[in-house]
């Protein structure tokens, strides 16, 4: 008795946040459920056999609608319902993209004295993005190559801004320059990809994976074509031999060790920028 289906993105993932609405022939709502982690969708509530049309929608999905037929045992089965994304592919056409500093940030965050956070920024960054595969898959083999400029680093603040760029931290004389490139791609969920990489930071070499969730593509005011991302990650500063370590009050560091960064990403399809 009741409904029972599946709620899918095309490559597979559960919609969990999809909802399932059905009418009968005079349009007339007799159910509204949603889908449960897994994608499931499971309502008991009693139905008249006959025939109903079944709407399911998500954020950021376009909505579909389908016939059931609820038969005589008062139940009704939809199948593998599957969404794809609102306005475009799923993920963004292969090829290569260049990063938009100007539209694009890339954070980091430490605790201050154990009790708040200092915000920070890179001004000067720029990269690539090689979106392999195609409707068929093999997206996994894309690839991310990104250089930052050390001694761009702002917080907002001068004097520690001054002291980040010393040898007690960037050393920006010694390295100026902050890289990441891939080394492989693994599908987390619907559009989220953990990316795996090499970083390059203080002159240490560390393998650090990014938590990279997609956005969306779609045309931009330029006549081109532009794709979203955002994407987390974690770093110690002692992984990267900056040990600068001053304890102001009971064992409480003035800088915390772990650094928390924020990546909001634009990225171009082409291999260059266009004039803006």
């Amino acid at each position: 008795m009741g409904l029972r289906g599946q709620v899918r993105t095309r490559d597979g993932w559960a919609v969990q946040h999809a909802v399932v609405t059905m009418t009968d022939m005079t349009g007339a709502q007799v159910l509204r459920t949603g889908a449960e982690e897994d994608g499931s969708v499971r309502s008991d509530v009693a139905l008249a056999p006959g025939p109903y049309t079944v709407i399911v929608t998500a954020v950021g999905y376009a909505p579909v609608a389908s016939t059931a037929l609820v038969t005589r045992s008062g139940r009704a089965e939809v199948g593998t319902v599957v969404l794809a994304r609102q306005g475009g592919a799923e993920l963004p056409p292969p090829g290569a993209w260049s990063l938009d500093p100007a539209h694009s940030s890339v954070g980091a965050v430490a605790q201050h004295l154990g009790i708040s956070s200092v915000h920070g920024r890179f001004k000067e960054f720029g990269g690539r993005i090689e979106i392999a595969g195609d409707a068929a898959g093999g997206y996994e083999e894309s690839r991310v190559e990104a250089v930052i400029a050390a001694a761009s680093i702002d917080t907002g603040n001068a004097l520690r801004d001054k002291h980040l760029k010393s040898p007690d931290f960037l050393d920006v004389e010694r390295f100026p320059e902050i890289t990441y490139s891939s080394t492989g791609l693994t599908p987390a969920g619907p559009d989220r990809w953990t990316v795996h990489g090499r970083l390059s930071l203080h002159g240490v070499v560390r393998e650090v994976d990014l938590h990279l969730s997609y956005l969306g593509t779609g045309p931009d005011p330029w006549g081109g074509e532009r794709a979203a991302f955002h994407a987390t990650t974690e770093l110690s500063r002692e992984d990267f031999a900056m040990n600068y370590n001053q304890v102001v009050r009971a064992g409480v560091a003035a800088i915390g060790t772990t650094l928390r960064v924020e990546l909001d990403i634009q990225a171009v399809r082409g291999e260059s920028l266009p004039a803006v």
